[in-house]
């Protein structure tokens, strides 16, 4: 559930009526169909996390998002610049050395050369920024301010339908929803370069992509979400929709186990406690970044890599948010290692 999903905020609504299609749960997912863009609904994200070790054994944790979205235009309008899909792309490098993000962003209409995101296979891009298939598994290049993240995905296990056979639910209404499927346990090798200096990387990252219409409930003020890629090379999302005084508006999450045995929770198994807090200086804005979470058969310690992983998104959403590296432990060890988004905390997101 990348921060993009709140550049929404930033498309003027016109007068006219507009209906974009519904998220069903009789829709059955078809790959490599679903691999690809979905141009007539209104959100959709391709989102990267994982963390590497540099061959000295030094933790970097990395985010890479592409983002499209479907403007509410009368897309009738034969013009050439008639903005009929909107691409975005956000790239972020956490090192606990620097103690604070790297952070780039990119935004771009589609076409014209610029930017796009494919139907039927996994290519999207932005000028030189582009997240694209392979022959065994995908590539990500992000020349961004301050760093380049240089690497390639390979996949270890079957992807992991999200809900219910991919039809994910966020709210008790049934059309706030998503299509959603994870690659978890995605072998990660390549390059990170800073300062002009290449290193070698690898590790472990996860995609998430996602496509709705109707995302956020107008009861929810924000959001929690974990991707979890575990050392016994089991998988677990979870997720909250939060309201605003803090309580679960709708809850739920997945888990696949080292065995791959798939278990879907219902929301009011899904628990998500604070347990330490940490307060950005700049923006002021109190995040809970040290958590316990639960499910059935699971209970978890998150520990971030790194307190400020607080995102300045102000230029193009008008909010700050915070997103980043975690690991997980139980019984006084590490036992996986994911990343944690946190929105809503600031103030309230009015989609």
């Amino acid at each position: 559930m990348p921060y993009l999903l709140m550049l929404l905020l930033l498309l003027p609504l016109p007068a006219l009526a507009f209906d974009y299609p519904p998220v069903l749960p009789d829709r059955a997912l078809q790959f490599p169909r679903d691999l690809g863009s979905h141009p007539a609904f209104r959100t959709e994200w391709w989102y990267v996390t994982g963390q590497v070790q540099t061959p000295q054994g030094k933790p970097l944790g990395f985010q890479i998002t592409f983002f499209r979205t479907r403007p509410p235009l009368d897309t009738r309008n034969p013009s050439r610049f008639t903005p009929r899909q909107i691409l975005f792309a956000h790239a972020a490098l956490a090192d606990p050395q620097l103690g604070k993000l790297l952070v780039d962003e990119k935004a771009a209409r589609a076409g014209f050369g610029l930017a796009q995101a494919e139907i039927g296979h996994t290519k999207v891009w932005i000028d030189d920024w582009r997240l694209e298939q392979t022959a065994t598994g995908y590539r990500a290049h992000i020349p961004a301010k301050g760093f380049t993240l240089d690497l390639q995905f390979s996949p270890t296990q079957a992807r992991l339908l999200q809900g219910k056979q991919g039809y994910s639910r966020k709210s008790p209404t049934p059309g706030d929803a998503s299509h959603y499927y994870s690659e978890p346990q995605l072998s990660v090798t390549g390059t990170v370069t800073r300062q002009g200096k290449a290193i070698p990387a690898q590790g472990r990252a996860w995609l998430d992509h996602e496509w709705s219409s109707n995302y956020l409930n107008k009861a929810a003020s924000g959001w929690d979400w974990l991707g979890l890629n575990l050392d016994d090379g089991g998988a677990l999302m979870l997720f909250r929709m939060r309201r605003p005084d803090g309580r679960a508006l709708w809850a739920s999450g997945t888990y696949r186990d080292a065995q791959g045995r798939v278990r879907v929770f219902a929301p009011n198994e899904v628990h998500f406690k604070p347990l330490a807090y940490w307060t950005s200086p700049r923006s002021g804005i109190r995040y809970p970044v040290r958590w316990q979470v639960s499910a059935p058969g699971l209970s978890l310690e998150l520990r971030p890599l790194m307190p400020d992983q607080e995102l300045d998104a102000r230029a193009s959403t008008g909010t700050r948010y915070w997103e980043g590296a975690v690991e997980a432990w139980r019984d006084g060890q590490r036992v996986g290692r994911g990343y944690l988004e946190l929105t809503g905390y600031g103030k309230r997101l009015q989609m």
